[in-house]
């Protein structure tokens, strides 16, 4: 077999993945402690300051976290072509076969694969598009959360959420979206790798991936 490299990942979206990757992490760590403390109290009365540490780290995290959000949000319209969001949306003939067909593989009914796609599959793509869209939510919600005294976010929060309280709840449960949805991701992308060899792993590091060209 031959393969055709393809440069299909833009320098701007490698980095976004692995911002969103860190920071989902640093955030994770970071608020599970916030939220419940696994250090003895007394260590805030020494010069550690574990709980103004990890509220310091988790605020970096969330500047990271939004300016993620931010970047894939500028690339779904600027970006190339499978980039942007016309290209994953259920909006065509093409891509309502490819979620089709995607659902039957992931299901193991079918083992046909769009050698056409270089981008996300269609299913992956709407996955990711309700992910940005969650991520604006929690980024609200913690913005709401971390500056009680500005008018803007809390104007904002009391909107959306109610009371502190609630927003705190939903920024807690919005956490295990994005836990949850990182499990089945890396899942996903390792069954894809070893399912159809186009470099999809080694793509999101280098910005290539494979096609197989037929020798005539």
């Amino acid at each position: 077999m031959i393969y055709e490299k393809h440069y299909v990942w833009s320098i701007l979206l490698r980095l976004y993945h692995w911002a969103m990757a860190g920071s989902i992490v640093a955030l994770s760590v970071t608020g599970f402690y916030i939220f419940n403390p696994w250090t003895l109290t007394n260590l805030e009365g020494t010069g550690l300051f574990p709980m103004m540490t990890m509220r310091y780290i988790h605020m970096l995290a969330g500047y990271l976290f939004t300016g993620a959000i931010v970047a894939r949000v500028f690339l779904f319209i600027f970006g190339n072509r499978q980039e942007r969001v016309w290209d994953v949306l259920p909006i065509t003939p093409r891509n309502i076969k490819n979620l089709i067909d995607t659902l039957g593989a992931y299901m193991y009914l079918t083992d046909h694969h769009d050698e056409d796609r270089l981008g996300h599959n269609v299913l992956a793509g709407m996955t990711y598009v309700t992910t940005i869209f969650v991520g604006f939510i929690q980024i609200i919600a913690g913005f709401y959360l971390w500056l009680p005294e500005s008018p803007f976010w809390q104007q904002l929060g009391n909107t959306i959420f109610g009371t502190q309280q609630s927003g705190r709840f939903i920024h807690h449960i919005l956490m295990w979206y994005f836990l949850l949805f990182a499990m089945i991701h890396i899942y996903l992308v390792i069954w894809n790798d070893l399912k159809n060899p186009d470099g999809l792993v080694s793509s999101i590091f280098t910005g290539n991936k494979f096609r197989h060209r037929e020798v005539k």
